[in-house]
This record gives structure tokens, C-alpha cells and sequence, in this order.
């Protein structure tokens, strides 16, 4: 089963803002509750140490990220890999009322029984926590 999660905010920011805060790989990763530890690796690369409160994973996992399309300011699209899951993470970025629009897209495909849940359970409330972080750095 794959999981999949599309969530849209509408900002009173510039593109730029915005853009400065999404295109961010550690930005992106430290309003997820389940980021235990996270490391930018090289150039669009990063390392997110995920802890899934999940009854086949008890340690944390390592999911190593790497952007895999990137136009500024308008989006940036990522894959994730580990041995529990793959995700892909996509932000598109377009003006809208005299902001910005920012459309949010989450694939999950899990690889262990109990992540899709996990995810299909949480994975909205983890957009909420991005959105937060995001409306926090705009002011």
C-alpha cells in the first residue's frame, strides 16, 4: 500500500520567502515529529534519522535523501531511501492573492507492515507541523 498526502497553504509571503524556507533541507526536516537527528551531506543531499513508533522498527532508521529536481523559486522535488521506506516529497511554489500558494505532495511506500499505517495515520499531522514551522519563519 502506498500513501500519499497532498496539503496546500496559502501565504501573505513572497515567493522568495517561501522559497528560502522550503528549498532549506534541514528547514524542511526539523518540524517532523519523528526526525530524530538530521545532516546535510553534500549538495542536495541530506541524512534524516528516523524514529517510527511502529512494532517492526525499534531503532532509528536512516533515510538518506537527495534532491532530485530543483527550479528556483518555484519548486524542488525530493527522494528518500532507507530500508523501511521510500518517500518522495514534492513543493511547488506559485503566486496567488499577492502571496504565495505552496502545494505539498507526500508519497510514502513502505517496505516493513506498519509504516503505510503509520503514515497514513500521521502523515497529515506532519504537514500541519510544516506549515506551523513555515508560518512561524514568515512572522
Amino acid at each position: 500500500m502506498t500513501v500519499r498526502v497532498e496539503r496546500t497553504f496559502d501565504l501573505d509571503a513572497s515567493p522568495e520567502s517561501v522559497w528560502a524556507f522550503i528549498s532549506d533541507p534541514r528547514k524542511r526536516a526539523e518540524p517532523i515529529s519523528v526526525v530524530d537527528e538530521f545532516e546535510v551531506t553534500g549538495e542536495g543531499t541530506a541524512t534524516w534519522h528516523v524514529k517510527l513508533p511502529i512494532p517492526l522498527v525499534n531503532r532509528t532508521t536512516t533515510i538518506e535523501t537527495r534532491e532530485t529536481d530543483v527550479e528556483p523559486p518555484e519548486y524542488v522535488r525530493f527522494v528518500g531511501r532507507s530500508k523501511v521506506m521510500r518517500v518522495v516529497g514534492e513543493h511547488e511554489l506559485t503566486p496567488h492573492d499577492g502571496g504565495t500558494r505552496l502545494t505539498n505532495r507526500f508519497t510514502v511506500d513502505g517496505k516493513l507492515p506498519g509504516v503505510e499505517k503509520y503514515f497514513e495515520r500521521n502523515l497529515d499531522g506532519e504537514l500541519d507541523n510544516l506549515e506551523r514551522a513555515l508560518r512561524r519563519e514568515l512572522g
